[in-house]
């Protein structure tokens, strides 16, 4: 019972370590894993509901790239006045999460919701992102519809692999340990 209880901790702690452990690189390479962060917000409204891991985890992505950029060598490019739509960028996320949340049933087509959700998600968070970097960065004062266009469909699907990377084995996971936890009820009863 109290491993129960300490759930969303653990839950917590864990996307928290795989954020802190992927962040670095955000579209991944051969070395290195794409950025989790996509994932571990909607996971977190999913699977917490804690408003205040919401904030954790925000304090964690901006501390993470202070540390990559100042003693990492990683580049400051993104940083501008847009890296603040960051914040509506991975509210998004986890408000999406909460709604699946209370609409999730250990079914088959849950996962069709879960899949349609995330999806639906991941883009309004490209769109938002995206979106501001290029109208509030300040770096593309002329800058065509044709070149914005093309700039999209460089980012996107990196954009959206980089969220799918993590979301579809969370999903196996949780799907492998609910039907393990459903076999334990049914044998405890």
């Amino acid at each position: 019972m109290k491993l129960l209880s300490q759930r969303p901790v653990l839950i917590g702690l864990a996307l928290m370590s795989l954020m802190a452990a992927t962040r670095m690189h955000h579209f991944g390479s051969a070395l290195h894993l794409p950025d989790a962060s996509l994932a571990v917000f909607l996971l977190a409204g999913f699977l917490a509901a804690s408003p205040l891991l919401f904030g954790a985890l925000l304090l964690e992505a901006a501390a993470l790239d202070y540390v990559a950029i100042a003693h990492l060598g990683v580049s400051d490019y993104c940083v501008t006045p847009a890296y603040w739509f960051l914040i509506p960028t991975y509210a998004v996320l986890w408000f999406s999460g909460r709604y699946y949340a209370r609409n999730h049933r250990n079914s088959l087509r849950s996962l069709g919701l879960f899949s349609a959700i995330s999806l639906a998600a991941v883009n309004v968070a490209f769109v938002i992102s995206n979106g501001a970097f290029y109208a509030f960065s300040g770096r593309f004062h002329d800058m065509s519809l044709s070149e914005y266009a093309a700039r999209i469909a460089q980012y996107y699907l990196p954009y959206l692999a980089g969220a799918v990377v993590y979301l579809i084995p969370a999903a196996l996971l949780y799907a492998l340990f609910s039907r393990r936890a459903d076999i334990i009820q049914s044998t405890v009863r």
